[in-house]
Formats: structure tokens, C-alpha cells, sequence
């Protein structure tokens, strides 16, 4: 039975993303997916411009909006009305561009219609069992499939929090945003009741996407248990209500979950991971897309090295990779994150309104680094300390768990 240097599981953009680059390495490689890697990928894909240009890929963008503003007054005069401004470019990805320019680079791999059942290690070597009977050997497998992976273990953790959202993409009685603007975050909660406030907070994410189109979105910060994409429909459509706007025509409707504060996988298992089944998603913004971008090619250019020794196993293999993908930088970036994330899941809409409206009152450098994990170690924990000692008191307090 042939032996594979590489099977990669999945489709979707943390597969091809690491499937392009592991393609330069004169490598022997597959992939399995219930999916064709050509079927179109159904979310929108938002990024700062500036992960893209750092890449050269900033003519993978459809749209690109220099108006990039939030609201976190309340909604309830004037002045609680008056947007924070980013003076930073915000764009949306062009999937099917994205999806084709990825699945260019993977030259020379083939990807068949299966799905994992079973995986072990034998002899140094990985066996995949697949639904249909079909045996594929490899020295390493990489499960790219996504957050629900059933191979890649990590630590348990009963009370996983997950960022929800719905969207419409269509056409609407009168403008839900300002033209040619993007709303990253617009917190205004005067269209809810006092007892509608005291549930977990929403936001709209929203953006002008010419010829009269337009795509809203509610969505939650992580929370535990998740909102309902019922619950955020209800909110959406009440939130666009309030203004005296109504959906005329849906093109599109999203509906977004995925977990915020997955623990980080044992670093000594034969399977290897990369995008949601490694923790990969930012759990601070939910954002995932750059960091696969930008983590892809040293992983497949020292996966490349290891394979070079024909005596590693499978497990050898595999935990040089995690090493490669959660160093010790990454690992402290990732927990300073995750507290964080945890005090926020504890803030009101009013206290998140307040931690926000000072978030974005640090340099352009600091909340961007922070946003799209670009910052180091040290530069991240002092941007957090100076978030702290700038905080209003209720915010400072919410940070400590002295509620």
C-alpha cells in the first residue's frame, strides 16, 4: 500500500491554506473531504486590508472601505449617537477569487470524497479508515476539517463559549448604513427593553456593499450557552425595526457558530491540527483567515524538514508540528487572550459599551496588533496593562472579578 508523506482532512480555507504551501515542498500529499474543495464556501470573510497587503493579497478583496466606524453610546440622544472612528481599511474577502487562488497552488494534490472514521498509528505510520472501507497510510496526518474534529485532542472543557451571528445580504426599504460605510461594532442598545439588556449582549456588523445592497449582522461576543440564531434574527430584525427599515429582498442569509475558547490541543498526539481543530481562531475577535495566511508557510516549510528524517513516527512528527504551530510565544499570547475573553463574557452591554469606547481610544498599532494577534509577548501585555490603568472604574472592576 502506498504510504502518503502528508493526508490532509478537509476542504474548506484552513485546508487550502496549508494544502498551497505544503504543495511547494515536493511532498506526496492528499486529501479527503466530504466536500470538493471546489464547492463554493458559503460565510463571508472579513479582514483588516492591512493582513492582505502585508501578504500581497490585497487584490483578493471585493470590497474595501476606508469609512470604518463603530457606535458604543447608547443610542438614546445625540451625542450617544456619535460613531468612533478607526481611520483604518476594513475589506471583504472574494471567496470564490480566495478559493481559487489557494486551490492554483495545489499543484499536484488530489483531494477524494471521503471522510475519516477511524485514525491509529501503526508501526510509525498513520492508518485512516474511511466510512467507505478505503485505507489511506500516511507518516502525517493533518486534520484541517475544522473545529468539531474528532482527532486532534485537548483538554476538556464542559462550558465552551461560542460567537453566534445571523446575516442578510440583500435589499432594504431605506439604507441601514451609511454609503460606503463599515460598521465593525454598533452596540446602541436603545432598541431593546431594560429586560432585553440584562441577556447577553449583541452587536451589528454591517457594511454597504454598492447597487443598493447591503449585509447586516447581529452577532454575540462568545457566551455560554450561545445565542440562538433565533434569538439574533429576532434582534437584528427589531434593531433595523427601530430605524423604520425593512428587508425587501434577502439574497443571502448567514448563520455563523464557533467556539471562542477551545483549550489548546496536547502537543504529544500523532494527529496534527491547523485552523479550528488548533485552536486557531483569535479569541478576542473570532478572526481566524490572516492567521492561517500567515502560519501556513513556516509550518509546511519545517513539516517539509521533519519528513526529511525517515525515522520519525507519525507521533514524532506530529508534535514537532505543534511546536511549529503553538510555540511558547503563542501559547502566553493565547492564554492572556483567553482571560480576557472570560472577563468579557461577564460584562453587561453597559460595561462593554464603556470597555470598547476605551479599546479603540489606543493607538491604531495597538488595537490592530491586538485584534489580528500581531503583537509580541511583551508589547501585548503592556497594551493590556494600559488598557487597565485607562479604564473607568466599572470596567477596572469587571477585569478583576470584583463585580
Amino acid at each position: 500500500m502506498e504510504i502518503l508523506d502528508i493526508l490532509i482532512l478537509g476542504s474548506g480555507p484552513a485546508a487550502l491554506c496549508l494544502a498551497s504551501e505544503l504543495a511547494k515542498q515536493n511532498l506526496n500529499i492528499k486529501g479527503i473531504s466530504t466536500k470538493s474543495p471546489k464547492e463554493k464556501w458559503e460565510n463571508t470573510y472579513g479582514i483588516w486590508a492591512s493582513e492582505l497587503e502585508e501578504l500581497g493579497l490585497e487584490t483578493l478583496l471585493s470590497h474595501r472601505w476606508h469609512k470604518t466606524v463603530s457606535f458604543f453610546g447608547n443610542g438614546e440622544n445625540k451625542k450617544e449617537n456619535i460613531p468612533t472612528k478607526h481611520n483604518y481599511d476594513y475589506g471583504l474577502i472574494n471567496q470564490e477569487a480566495f478559493q481559487n487562488e489557494l486551490l492554483k497552488k495545489c499543484i499536484g494534490i488530489e483531494w477524494l470524497n471521503e471522510t475519516a472514521k477511524d485514525i491509529s498509528e501503526k508501526n510509525k505510520i498513520s492508518e485512516v479508515i474511511c466510512f467507505s472501507g478505503l485505507k489511506i497510510k500516511a507518516r502525517l496526518v493533518i486534520d484541517a476539517s475544522g473545529h468539531k474534529s474528532n482527532f486532534v485532542k485537548r483538554p476538556f472543557k464542559n462550558d465552551i463559549a461560542q460567537q453566534a451571528a445571523y446575516g442578510i445580504v440583500g435589499k432594504f426599504s431605506s439604507p441601514p448604513v451609511s454609503e460606503k460605510q463599515f460598521v465593525l461594532m454598533d452596540f446602541r442598545p436603545n432598541h431593546l427593553s431594560k429586560k432585553e439588556r440584562l441577556c447577553s449582549p449583541s452587536f451589528l456588523y454591517a457594511m454597504d456593499l454598492g447597487d443598493e445592497t447591503f449585509f447586516v449582522e447581529e452577532t454575540s461576543l462568545a457566551s455560554y450557552p450561545a445565542l440562538s440564531q433565533e434569538n439574533l434574527k429576532k434582534r437584528l430584525l427589531k434593531r433595523l425595526n427601530s430605524k423604520g427599515i425593512e428587508v425587501s429582498e434577502i439574497f443571502h442569509e448567514e448563520n455563523c457558530l464557533f467556539p471562542m475558547n477551545l483549550p489548546l490541543p496536547y502537543k504529544k498526539q500523532f494527529v496534527l491540527g491547523f485552523g479550528g481543530s488548533a485552536s486557531m481562531v483569535h479569541p478576542a475577535s473570532g478572526y481566524m483567515v490572516g492567521s492561517l495566511l500567515r502560519r501556513a508557510p513556516l509550518l509546511a516549510e519545517k513539516l517539509a524538514t521533519f519528513l526529511k528524517e525517515p525515522h520519525l513516527s507519525s507521533l514524532e512528527l506530529a508534535s514537532k508540528g505543534w511546536e511549529v504551530l503553538w510555540p511558547y510565544e503563542l501559547t502566553q499570547r493565547h492564554k492572556l487572550y483567553q482571560y480576557g475573553l472570560e472577563r468579557l463574557m461577564s460584562f453587561d452591554e453597559s460595561r462593554l459599551r464603556s470597555f470598547f469606547s476605551n479599546f479603540f481610544r489606543l493607538s491604531t498599532k495597538e488595537w490592530i496588533g491586538f485584534l489580528t494577534n500581531t503583537l509580541p509577548l511583551p508589547k501585548l501585555i503592556y497594551v493590556m496593562s494600559k488598557m487597565f490603568i485607562n479604564s473607568p472604574l466599572k470596567v477596572k472592576l469587571g477585569m478583576l472579578n470584583l463585580n
